[in-house]
C-alpha cells in the first residue's frame, strides 16, 4: 500500500550562489527527526529490489561486452551496443522523476524490473547468423529498453532515500551512502557473474537463467513491499522537471563530465586493452583473458561501492555542515583530474602491452576508483541535501539525466578514442573531462577553511 509523504518532512531552499561563483549552499531546512515508523522496512526492501536489479545490470554489461568482443567486433562497434543504453537513459531520466510523482515510485520501480526482464528475453532470442548491422540494431534496442528500466529503478531507489531517511547526525548522507556503495558493490559481483556465465554456459543460458531470477524477485517485491512509498499525485506538471535552483544545475553538470571521465576508459577501452594484453590468442586464453577481465572489473566496482559506503565517515560529515562538504567536492574531483593524466603519459612511453605496464594501470585505476568514489558519494549525498521533499523526484531525475548524458559521451568517447589513439589518448580524455568537471563547480564549491 502506498501513502503520500508529508510535505513538512523537508523545505523548499532559497537558489544561491556565492561570490565565487561556485555551488553554495543556503540555510539548512528544519531537521526533519528520526525516521517514520516503517522507513527501514521499505528502505530495505527497496534496497534488496534495487540489488538484485544491478546484480543482472552488471552481469548483463560483461556478458555483452566480451561475447561481442569474442566474436571480432571492433571497439567503435561494441561501443555502439551501449549506445541505445546510454541515450534511453537520459529520456528516461528526463520524464522519471514526473512519472514518480505522477503515479508513485512503487509503480516506477516496479516498471523498471518488469522492463529489465523484457530487455533480457529479447537479448535470448538473438541469433548468431545474423550479420553485423542486425545484430548491432538488434543489441542497441534491447540494450535501451535496459537502460529505461534501470533509471527507472534508479531514480525510485534514490527518492525514496530522500522521503524514508531520518535527518539527525547526517543520517541522508548515511543512508544514501550505504544505498549507492552497496548497489556498486553488488554490480560488481555482477560483472564477475557475467564473465563467469559466459565462460561456463554461454551467452543465451547465462541471459534466460538471469531473467528468470529478476522475475522471481519482482514477484516477491510487489507481495511483500511495504508501506511507506509516497502515491501518485494528480496534476503534476511535466515543465516541473527542469530545476532552477542554480546549484542544482551546476552539479548536475559536474556530475555529466565526471561519470564522462570514468566511462571514456571503463567502458571499451581497458576491458579490451587487458583482454589483449592477457589473452594469447587461443581459445583456453581467452576464456582465462574473460576472467581476469571480469575479476578486475568486479573488483574495481566493488571497491568503488565500497568506498561510496564509507564516504560519509571518510569525510567526518557527521560533524560538518553542509557548506564544507559541498566544497570537498570541487577539492576532491581536482584531484581525480591528475590521474588518468599521469596514466596517459605512462601508457604512451611505455608502448606495447606488457604484464610490467599491465600491472601499474590496474594499480592506478584501482586509485583512481577510490577518488571516484568519494566525489560520487558527495555528489549523490548533495543532489538530496539540495533538493525538497516535494521536488525530490524531479531534482533527481534532473539530476540522473545528466548522469545518463555523461555515460554515453564517455561511451561514444571511449571506443573512438581507442580506435583512433589507443589507451593514451582514451586516459588523456578521461583527464580532460574530469578537468571539465572541476570547472563546473566554479571558482568554489563553499565557504571552508579545513580540509577535505
Amino acid at each position: 500500500m502506498e501513502t503520500r509523504h508529508d510535505p513538512d518532512r523537508g523545505q523548499r531552499r532559497r537558489p544561491d550562489t556565492q561570490a565565487g561563483g561556485g555551488v553554495a549552499v543556503s540555510a539548512p531546512a528544519r531537521d526533519p527527526g528520526p525516521a517514520r515508523p516503517g522507513a527501514l522496512a521499505a528502505y530495505a526492501t527497496v534496497t534488496a529490489a534495487y540489488w538484485a536489479f544491478m546484480l543482472s545490470d552488471g552481469a548483463l554489461r560483461m556478458l555483452v561486452l566480451l561475447h561481442f568482443d569474442r566474436l571480432g567486433f571492433t571497439p567503435i562497434q561494441i561501443a555502439w551496443l551501449f549506445l541505445g543504453y546510454e541515450v534511453a537513459g537520459i529520456a528516461t531520466n528526463l520524464s522519471a522523476g514526473w512519472l514518480a510523482l505522477r503515479f508513485g515510485l512503487t509503480a516506477t520501480l516496479y516498471a523498471g524490473l518488469a522492463l529489465q526482464v523484457a530487455a533480457l528475453a529479447a537479448l535470448a532470442r538473438l541469433d548468431p547468423g545474423w550479420g553485423i548491422a542486425a545484430s548491432v540494431a538488434y543489441v542497441m534496442a534491447a540494450q535501451a529498453l535496459s537502460g529505461v528500466a534501470k533509471d527507472l529503478t534508479k531514480m525510485s531507489s534514490k527518492s525514496a532515500v530522500k522521503l524514508l531517511a531520518p535527518g539527525a547526525e547526517g543520517g541522508l548522507f548515511r543512508w544514501v551512502a550505504v544505498l549507492t556503495g552497496s548497489k556498486n558493490a553488488v554490480k560488481g559481483v555482477g560483472f564477475f557473474l557475467g564473465a563467469a556465465l559466459l565462460a561456463g554456459v554461454g551467452f543465451r543460458p547465462a541471459i534466460c537463467a538471469m531473467a528468470l531470477a529478476l522475475a522471481a524477485i519482482l514477484l516477491a517485491a510487489a507481495l511483500f513491499m511495504p508501506p511507506g512509498l509516497p502515491a501518485g499525485k494528480k496534476g503534476a506538471r511535466f515543465g516541473e522537471v527542469f530545476s532552477r535552483d542554480p546549484r542544482i544545475n551546476r552539479l548536475s553538470a559536474a556530475r555529466l563530465f565526471l561519470f564522462g571521465a570514468r566511462d571514456v576508459w571503463f567502458v571499451v577501452g581497458i576491458p579490451v586493452y587487458f583482454e589483449a594484453a592477457l589473452s594469447d590468442g587461443t581459445a583456453a586464453g581467452h576464456r582465462l583473458a574473460f576472467f581476469l577481465v571480469g575479476g578486475f572489473m568486479a573488483l574495481w566496482v566493488i571497491g568503488y561501492g565500497a568506498v561510496q559506503a564509507l564516504a560519509p565517515r571518510l569525510l567526518r560529515a557527521r560533524d560538518r555542515p553542509e557548506p564544507e562538504i559541498a566544497a570537498a567536492a570541487r577539492r576532491w574531483v581536482g584531484g581525480l583530474t591528475l590521474i588518468p593524466l599521469a596514466l596517459a603519459v605512462l601508457a604512451a612511453v611505455g608502448g606495447a602491452p606488457s604484464d610490467g605496464l599491465t600491472l601499474v594501470l590496474a594499480l592506478g585505476l584501482l586509485l583512481f576508483g577510490f577518488v571516484f568514489a568519494v566525489n560520487s558519494s558527495l555528489h549523490s549525498y548533495l543532489i538530496l541535501a539540495f533538493t525538497s521533499a516535494e521536488r525530490v523526484t524531479m531534482d533527481v531525475g534532473f539530476y540522473y539525466m545528466s548522469n545518463a548524458a555523461g555515460r554515453l559521451l564517455g561511451t561514444l568517447l571511449s571506443g573512438l578514442s581507442y580506435q583512433l589513439g589507443g589507451l593514451p589518448l582514451c586516459l588523456a580524455t578521461a583527464g580532460a573531462l574530469a578537468g571539465l568537471s572541476w570547472l563546473s563547480l566554479g571558482r568554489r564549491a563553499g565557504d571552508t577553511g579545513q580540509a577535505a
